[in-house]
C-alpha cells in the first residue's frame, strides 16, 4: 500500500472512530480507527466533495 499518512482519529460517542489519510499520488482514504489495512480510497477531490456534503446536511436520513 502506499505511503499514507494519516490524522488523528475522529471520534463520535463511544467507540466509533474515523481516521483520513493522504497519500503523495493524491489519493485519499477513509478507515476505520484501528483498520488503516482496509480503507475506503478515491481522489482528495471526491472525499472533499463528500465532506462537503455530508457537512450541508445530504446524510442527515441516514442518521
Amino acid at each position: 500500500m502506499n505511503d499514507i499518512t494519516w490524522e488523528a482519529p475522529y471520534c463520535a460517542e463511544g467507540a466509533n472512530c474515523f481516521r483520513i489519510g493522504t497519500d503523495p499520488t493524491g489519493n485519499a482514504y477513509i478507515a476505520v480507527a484501528g483498520r488503516e489495512d482496509a480503507p475506503l480510497t478515491d481522489t482528495r477531490e471526491a472525499l472533499r466533495a463528500l465532506i462537503l456534503e455530508i457537512k450541508a446536511g445530504k446524510a442527515d436520513h441516514l442518521l
